[in-house]
């Protein structure tokens, strides 16, 4: 008797950052900013990481606000996948 040990997707990690750049076909660069305290004095230091992300359909543009999620190794770097945008970047007016 074998049983088999389902996973939700809801186990996976999300992110919510800014898209700063596009880097080819379906390919984002994601910039994730978080806080940190220092270690011997404790004041909260701003870090950063950049992730690149799987854009399906080319929808995110640069300065969106997007949600990520983890998934498997699509190429080299992109680990992340686009599950929706949250806000679109503003638009300059004419």
């Amino acid at each position: 008797m074998s049983e088999t040990i389902q996973t939700d997707r809801a186990d996976r990690k999300r992110i919510t950052g800014i898209v700063t750049n596009r880097s080819g076909d379906k390919t984002i660069k994601v910039t994730y900013f978080y806080k940190i305290p220092h270690p011997i004095y404790q004041k909260e230091i701003k870090r950063k990481t950049v992730l690149h992300a799987h854009d399906e359909d080319n929808a995110c543009k640069i300065g969106d606000k997007v949600e990520l999620m983890e998934t498997r190794p699509i190429s080299k770097l992109k680990r992340w996948r686009v599950v929706r945008i949250i806000e679109a970047a503003p638009t300059a007016a004419a």
